[in-house]
């Protein structure tokens, strides 16, 4: 699979998502795309005929407002059809805001309450390391969340456990919800901060599935005990008109917003017209 091509597939029917819906969580869903391209395109062994199997990998989105861009990343490796998507946020719907495991084929954790997915992620690489499994367990967490003291409790129980069955990426996209992440509580060294807690860490650009894909090689081949990804994004990524809004982590469209965010879709879309992966 050409993974820049899924990234820019994801990117496209995110927007799509947030056209329809006229508004929602662009800044930290837009930061994680390609991550998930290059998970969801080379790396996560699952199933859409057999989403519960005990032997898949797992994968939770803690920074679960990113929703939109997981749902377009679900929809397209075929968990529910695309029409779907367009249900965002609508009454009844099975695609609410932030991801309901008993709503969504091929969630494993019901997430929103920011802090708490690395910590059922650790618990589910420990239950598979204790069984002997070979499967992994792959958590993305935003850079705000880490803000949670309960995030570090966990960093410390996957060290002692050298659980090297478990990934985790870091968003550090450098805003959180009421603004800047080092104004609001500054997170100093990252790459650095891991380290010290023991786990393997590094950084690469979030914004090129060439790296990630290298970084997850790397990390599954790392022993040792887990490793942590730290992804340098920019909120909005990928949309210039949406970086460029400083608060840009839940954005309602204005009428002129919605008018240039449709020209960046209509440019999508017949960027993958020629590439053939649009009807």
């Amino acid at each position: 699979m050409n993974l820049e091509v899924f990234a820019k597939k994801i990117r496209y029917y995110t927007l799509k998502e947030f056209s329809n819906l006229g508004y929602g969580h662009f800044g930290g869903s837009l930061s994680v795309v390609e991550t998930l391209a290059v998970l969801y395109g080379k790396y996560l062994n699952v199933n859409p005929n057999d989403s519960k199997n005990y032997d898949r990998d797992y994968f939770i989105l803690s920074k679960g407002h990113a929703g939109p861009s997981y749902y377009a990343t679900l929809a397209l490796k075929g968990f529910f059809p695309i029409e779907k998507l367009y249900t965002l946020n609508a009454n009844g719907t099975s695609l609410p805001s932030h991801p309901d495991r008993n709503l969504i084929e091929g969630v494993d954790m019901s997430t929103g309450s920011l802090g708490q997915g690395i910590s059922v992620a650790a618990g589910v690489a420990y239950r598979n390391k204790f069984k002997n499994k070979t499967n992994r367990v792959y958590v993305i967490v935003g850079d705000g969340e880490l803000n949670e003291g309960q995030c570090w409790e966990t960093i410390q129980f996957i060290a002692h456990n050298k659980l090297n069955n478990l990934t985790i990426f870091v968003d550090d996209n450098k805003k959180q919800l009421d603004g800047y992440t080092k104004d609001i509580c500054n997170t100093f060294d990252f790459v650095e901060k891991f380290k010290a807690f023991g786990l393997n860490s590094f950084k690469v650009d979030g914004s090129d599935v060439n790296e990630i894909d290298k970084a997850v090689s790397k990390a599954i081949n790392y022993t040792d005990t887990a490793t942590v990804i730290v992804l340098d994004t920019i909120k909005g990524q990928g949309v210039k008109m949406i970086e460029d809004i400083m608060d840009n982590h839940h954005v309602r469209l204005n009428e002129e917003q919605a008018l240039r965010l449709n020209e960046v879709i209509n440019k999508l879309e017949d960027d993958l017209k020629k590439e053939g992966e649009l009807l």
